[in-house]
């Protein structure tokens, strides 16, 4: 039976988390994580720097950084390079970065491994995004295309909806029905409504939104100006290479024009 939450008749969809990743397939999925990992991967590939996505910054990220001869993201309030997009700016000699997330890198993981193609999306990239897409569905009528907000979690574990992330995932779908993409369903058009309601108070809101207040009471007001570079980067992050489990090439991003 066709679940109901598949929205399945619609080429562009949208939902939230790992779980909303499972739900709606997509051929190519666009994770939006905006306070931070997408925006680090955005500004990682800028500066020509592969990032290799992990779940968790566990006793396993230790050896898998060394296998790859790559730079392990230590914790935020740590000195060297972190999850935070300053961070990475500032960093001298990095060519690979393992950059492990509850929420991004998660759900990019689970995405690569369900055989979807996985682009990092997030405010500085989202028109470059949507050019990438929008050129993929017109070469192929069967792709469809779906932006999954990552959220973050509240202490009990349960997902937190992000407005930021929903105001990323709908700068993209704003710009994809702006080149005549569609048709979207209708958790996609909703998405695209939150954008193109606060569009013209950005980066002023993401400094006043609950994650952007976070990250500044913990000393990372530099992170939350980062994500606001609005359509900065002309880059699209791809997730290239096969599963972790059967490839000997792990799945890292890497830029596309």
């Amino acid at each position: 039976m066709t679940s109901s939450y598949a929205q399945l008749g619609f080429r562009v969809g949208f939902d939230w988390g790992p779980v909303g990743a499972a739900a709606v397939p997509g051929s190519l999925v666009a994770v939006v994580d905006v306070l931070s990992f997408t925006t680090a991967v955005t500004v990682a590939v800028d500066l020509g720097i592969d990032v290799y996505p992990y779940r968790w910054r566990d006793e396993t990220a230790i050896p898998y950084a060394e296998q790859l001869d790559a730079v392990l993201a230590v914790g935020r309030s740590q000195p060297g390079v972190t999850l935070s997009p300053a961070s990475i700016r500032q960093a001298k000699g990095v060519r690979r970065l393992v950059l492990p997330s509850p929420n991004g890198s998660t759900i990019s993981q689970q995405l690569s491994d369900s055989g979807s193609t996985v682009l990092a999306v997030s405010l500085r990239n989202r028109l470059a995004a949507a050019d990438w897409v929008a050129r993929k569905l017109a070469d192929d009528p069967s792709l469809t295309v779906v932006a999954v907000a990552a959220g973050e979690r509240w202490s009990d574990g349960s997902l937190r909806p992000a407005v930021e992330d929903l105001w990323g995932a709908g700068g993209l779908l704003t710009a994809l029905v702006d080149r005549g993409v569609g048709p979207l369903s209708p958790e996609a058009r909703a998405a695209a409504a939150a954008y193109r309601e606060v569009a013209g108070e950005l980066p002023e809101l993401l400094h006043e939104c609950a994650g952007g207040r976070e990250l500044t009471a913990y000393g990372f007001a530099d992170d939350v100006t980062v994500a606001g570079e609005v359509d900065i980067s002309g880059l699209v992050p791809v997730l290239q290479g096969g599963r972790i489990n059967e490839s000997s090439k792990p799945p890292r991003f890497c830029p596309v024009t």
